[in-house]
């Protein structure tokens, strides 16, 4: 009998529990600007600190890359031009992003130890740009090569070309400790999808029902988090998505209706399942930090959870 009662509890706490997955929400913070009116947010580690771009107090001097401590907005510089921006940041505080290098529209990809801003160079063509980056320092992103432009691993010491991956173009966005990357390909019949490669297959993602998709991040657990259009969309209407491995979900369907905001742009989502990017909100663009929040089922969960143990040694 005692046994029958801990199988049956069991069972009614993994329904619970599935219920309760789909039932997640988040509150959203504001993180400001570099005193500019707009700001995006890229990247998140699992500290909280985040990073992005935003314009400064004197727009015509371009828009930088920023480093957010959970209080102040950080100005990370460039490597000589009047642009950076920053699309990643590791547990270590390494920052990935691209910098231009002097006044004309040469950008190369770089890595930020925490005081330095360093220039990766390039696959031969004259971009790079840096997209992700690891708790171990590889960083992932893309780099023209003369004709292409092709996804590229940099490893501390060099950059190697991944190739284009059964397209003509491809990007990489983001990479987790595991090394599984994510990004976009140009697939058969030039379908721009988004993608995650695990070493030796590229898994397409799909899209939300539109034609194109963008991967931009990959936590530890595998989630995925990018854009895309939806049924009859456009990039005039592009929605942030939330893939958890098998389904992608609409961001906008995970906040509470009637919050003002529309979610356009996920852009990285940490171990905690912390997803940052960007949206409109009150006319304006800005930057978002979204935090899951504990529903109410949570309770539910574990009273039953308390239940179980107390059938299980009850003498």
């Amino acid at each position: 009998m005692k046994r029958a009662i801990v199988i049956t509890a069991s069972l009614i706490v993994s329904s619970v529990f599935s219920l309760c997955q789909a039932e997640v929400q988040y509150t959203i913070t504001d993180l400001g600007h570099l005193g500019g009116n707009e700001s995006y947010a890229h990247g998140i580690n699992d500290s909280g600190q985040v990073v992005g771009w935003g314009y400064t107090a004197a727009e015509s001097s371009g828009r930088h890359a920023f480093l957010y401590d959970g209080t102040t907005m950080k100005d990370l510089g460039t490597l000589g031009g009047d642009t950076s921006v920053a699309y990643e940041i590791n547990d270590s505080g390494q920052v990935a992003g691209y910098s231009r290098i002097d006044g004309s529209n040469t950008r190369h990809a770089f890595l930020y130890d925490g005081t330095t801003m360093k220039d990766l160079g390039t696959l031969g063509g004259t971009n790079s740009y840096a997209q992700g980056i690891n708790d171990s320092g590889q960083v992932v992103g893309f780099s023209t090569t003369g004709i292409y432009s092709h996804a590229f691993l940099y490893d501390g010491t060099t950059m190697t070309d991944l190739g284009a991956l059964g397209g003509t173009n491809s990007a990489a966005y983001g990479i987790n400790d595991s090394g599984q990357v994510v990004g976009h390909n140009d697939f058969a019949g030039d379908t721009h999808r988004a993608f995650l490669y695990d070493g030796t297959t590229m898994t397409d993602l799909g899209t939300l029902g539109g034609s194109i998709s963008e991967a931009f991040g990959i936590n530890d657990s595998g989630q995925v988090v990018g854009v895309s259009h939806i049924t009859g969309g456009s990039w005039d209407n592009p929605h942030a998505f939330l893939y958890d491995g098998t389904t992608m979900f609409d961001l906008n369907n995970l906040i509470t209706s009637g919050s003002g905001w529309e979610l356009e742009f996920a852009h990285d989502i940490n171990s905690s399942g912390q997803i940052v990017g960007n949206g409109t909100i009150g006319g304006q663009t800005h930057a978002f930090l979204m935090t899951p929040v504990p529903e109410p089922c949570s309770l539910v969960l574990l009273s039953l959870g308390g239940l179980v143990l107390r059938r299980r040694y009850k003498r």
